[in-house]
């Protein structure tokens, strides 16, 4: 059609010369275009393993749902962008969640940039651009992906990308799909090793909760035999005092919390049996406000306290001493205490510090950082340990 075009155009100019080059050049640019579209459409073929409008296509766009909030994803789409072979002049704006860049388009055969020989590479630049913005969701973001040549519309009537807008489209698509999945990963590792460091830390406590039970067990049994012949009524009440403070040691399943008052009252009932035992040497006194009773506690922890104030602060001292057991708000948490007037901290009364560790690591797997424990020196003498843990109105982080 141009081959004529020209030639027509050429008769009337009063032109009678001769018209072959014309005719050649016609039929050389319709070589060429028909080689140029015969190539676009294997490489895409290879490329997409399909041939359609929208692999066709010079300028491709693309949809990307990504389940982070946006300011991540932006962070995600602006690394994949980065790393993509002949990325140059980025252009990241995080606070309209927009990247521009522009692509060096090479020859795919050669590996080199297009000839200039090539007439149709006079239409316009050679390189390719990339637009890309993030809509915020909740808790999601929306990545929409422009790839395209670096000209106007109207050159994709005379050009062809060879698949190259095509390739950068899949190629940040996966890196966005592949940095997701690595996420997740991490993720799920993670939580199985948290998983897997709380059956660890639950296996310990069991261990130890078997060791010291069996032995507390043991002396109430035998105290209370020796009552029996010597004192009925104080071996019936030491009794009974086993029999709560057993109620409340029935195994819970691991993820089962106790409350602050059912751990009160097994404190309180190992700590009577002891009085039984130790007479004046053991004082206890209990002040912790009624409301706080429903506080969630995970099971024995407090009394893990309680064993360490009797072992290591008051049986070693001669003349025994007093137990406080305290409960009030402090902030935001509640502030649960145990303190004695005991030998404090010395090397004679100073144990292996499993038990505080294990309830440290106890705290970390069922509150993360919204408990702590804390131990300090009472005054004027003995130990205080608080536990901070948050209220029943908060519940427990999951």
């Amino acid at each position: 059609m141009l081959g004529v075009i020209v030639f027509t155009g050429i008769n009337d100019g009063h032109y009678y010369g001769p018209v072959w080059p014309f005719v050649v050049a016609a039929l050389a640019m319709v070589v060429m275009v028909i080689t140029g579209a015969f190539s676009h459409l294997r490489r895409v073929r290879l490329i997409a393993g399909r041939i359609d409008a929208s692999t066709l296509s010079n300028r491709q766009r693309r949809q990307i749902e990504v389940p982070l909030e946006a300011g991540e994803a932006f962070d995600l789409l602006d690394a994949a962008i980065r790393e993509l072979p002949r990325t140059e002049d980025i252009e990241s704006a995080r606070d309209s969640l927009q990247v521009r860049a522009k692509v060096r388009r090479l020859d795919p055969y050669g590996h080199q940039r297009p000839s200039r020989r090539n007439p149709f590479e006079w239409f316009g630049r050679k390189d390719n651009q990339i637009l890309a913005t993030v809509l915020p969701g909740e808790s999601t973001g929306s990545v929409t992906l422009i790839c395209e040549p670096c000209s106007g519309a109207w050159s994709d009537w005379f050009r062809v990308d060879d698949g190259t807008n095509l390739e950068n489209a899949e190629a940040i698509t996966r890196a966005i799909t592949r940095r997701i999945a690595e996420r997740r990963r991490s993720e799920q590792a993670a939580a199985v090793q948290t998983a897997t460091e709380k059956e660890l830390t639950v296996a310990r406590l069991s261990l130890l909760h078997a060791q010291v039970e069996p032995h507390f067990l043991y002396n109430t049994l035998a105290s209370a035999q020796y009552l029996t012949r010597t004192d009925p009524l104080r071996a019936d009440e030491m009794l009974g005092h086993l029999i709560v403070y057993l109620r409340h040691s029935l195994p819970r399943t691991d993820e089962a919390l106790s409350t602050l008052g059912d751990e009160l009252d097994r404190s309180r009932a190992y700590l009577e049996i002891l009085r039984i035992r130790m007479g004046e040497r053991l004082q206890v006194q209990v002040d912790v406000a009624r409301e706080l009773l429903s506080t969630p506690l995970p099971p024995m922890m407090l009394q893990t306290l309680v064993e360490n104030a009797v072992k290591h602060g008051l049986e070693p001292k001669p003349g025994g001493g007093t137990i406080w057991l305290l409960g009030r708000m402090q902030g935001n948490s509640v502030a649960i205490t145990v303190a004695d007037d005991g030998r404090g901290f010395s090397d004679a009364s100073s144990g292996t510090g499993i038990g505080l560790k294990n309830v440290r690591e106890r705290l970390r797997l069922v509150y993360g950082t919204a408990a702590s424990l804390s131990i300090v020196a009472n005054f004027p003498n003995g130990v205080a340990a608080t536990l901070n843990v948050p209220p029943a109105t908060a519940g427990v982080p999951s």
